[in-house]
């Protein structure tokens, strides 16, 4: 069961991953959808929050491909299995962060985020949050079962 749920999880991180390469080389699918907007003042319209830099979406993209690397480590999958205490505490830490940024910063993003109404928001509610609960829980399932 472990082995499964590594593979999907290796599966989910590598194609998260694929995404943020595609915006990292300049893709535009679904890029309303990936950053935070804000309320313009004086207006009801929307803005985004940043302006995402293709070398930082890069990095994000690189850590999403680390943590399929470090799901397979720990299984086994395609590399040889690493069952060493230092690989579960950081695949747990990984899964705190997840957890973490499901319950979001108060403000753009996670389940308590005060800015709603936008494309973001609603992507963030019902797809990214809930994702980042069922990774970090699965995360936690492969570190330490």
């Amino acid at each position: 069961m472990t082995f499964a749920l590594a593979q999907w999880l290796v599966t989910i991180f590598a194609a998260i991953s694929l995404v943020h390469l595609y915006w990292a080389l300049g893709g535009q699918w679904a890029t309303v959808a990936a950053v935070p907007q804000v309320p313009v003042e004086g207006s009801v319209r929307l803005k985004p929050a940043f302006k995402p830099r293709g070398w930082i979406t890069l990095l994000v993209a690189a850590a999403l491909l680390m943590i399929a690397l470090l799901v397979c480590l720990r299984v086994g999958w395609w590399l040889p299995q690493i069952g060493h205490w230092s690989l579960q505490w950081l695949i747990s830490a990984i899964a705190l962060l997840l957890f973490a940024r499901a319950i979001g910063d108060s403000e753009l993003v996670g389940f308590f985020k005060e800015v709603k109404g936008s494309r973001f928001a609603r992507w963030d509610t019902w797809v990214y949050s809930p994702l980042c609960v069922v990774l970090g829980g699965g995360l936690l399932a492969v570190a330490w079962v």
